[in-house]
């Protein structure tokens, strides 16, 4: 058989799989199986197997939801809160994800957190925000853990406390979390929650601005600039203040002018 007969044969075997599988779903959701609604559901959101549909995903989504499913109630309250085959609902939203946080899943006690944060769907209460950003960054919820430290840094809905936010931010930070480096860095920068270690903020800034963080960059580029945990290096400062200035940051452009009026 000829490689493109091989490639064909793959092709229609796939369609036929999926075709079954969509098909098998299909027929346990009529049932009134709560997995195969939330799978049917994710299958029409995602169009797999079947042409893309919001407003048929948030149906079979409910179906689960009224089962107790918590992966449907998460999934309806995403598509109430982002109005996704919905109308948009804050409050709905709020009330899906709540279920599914009763269930700890981890994403809605992420999502309901920052609702609770941001005064969306509900009265804002930056206590009850903590309390679910804990719950899900015990899980090893990266933006959880995140959240959480920047609670700790600004003291809301908690008392303050810089060890605690270094703790959190560094646990965001081993799982690559960008805007953990950053805030970590500063700290060490600053000596806030953690010794002063210029060499250890130079080390999470250059990570974090890997990653794109403009403000890691500028920070790097000053730090290079002005010798600050590394030897004073005007080439890298210039290269890193260029990089957060293609990305939008004004001052970063002032000190790469500076920095190129000077001769480097």
């Amino acid at each position: 058989m000829s490689k493109l007969s091989l490639s064909l044969f793959a092709a229609l075997l796939s369609v036929s799989v999926v075709a079954s599988d969509f098909n098998d779903t299909q027929r346990l959701a009529n049932q009134g199986n709560a997995y195969a609604q939330n799978n049917l559901g994710y299958m029409y959101y995602h169009g797999e197997g079947v042409r893309q549909d919001y407003q048929k995903a948030a149906e079979l989504y409910e179906l689960a939801a009224n089962q107790g499913d918590a992966d449907a109630q998460f999934s309806l309250g995403y598509m109430y809160y982002h109005g996704e085959g919905v109308s948009q609902d804050y409050q709905k939203a709020a009330e899906w994800y709540q279920l599914a946080a009763n269930q700890g899943d981890a994403n809605a006690q992420l999502k309901l957190g920052y609702m609770y944060e941001s005064s969306e769907g509900v009265r804002q209460d930056y206590q009850k925000a903590a309390e679910l950003y804990e719950l899900a960054a015990n899980q090893g919820d990266a933006d959880a853990q995140y959240n959480l430290g920047n609670m700790y840094y600004g003291g809301e809905g908690v008392s303050q406390d810089y060890q605690k936010a270094a703790e959190l931010y560094q646990l965001a930070a081993n799982q690559g979390h960008a805007y953990a480096k950053y805030n970590l860095g500063t700290m060490y920068y600053g000596g806030e929650g953690v010794r002063q270690d210029y060499q250890k903020a130079l080390e999470l800034y250059q990570l974090a601005a890997n990653q794109g963080d403009v403000d890691a960059q500028y920070n790097l580029g000053y730090m290079y600039d002005n010798g600050k945990g590394i030897r004073q290096n005007k080439a890298s400062a210039k290269e890193w203040f260029g990089k957060a200035c293609d990305n939008g940051d004004q001052s970063s452009c002032d000190a790469y002018e500076m920095l190129n009026e000077d001769g480097y």
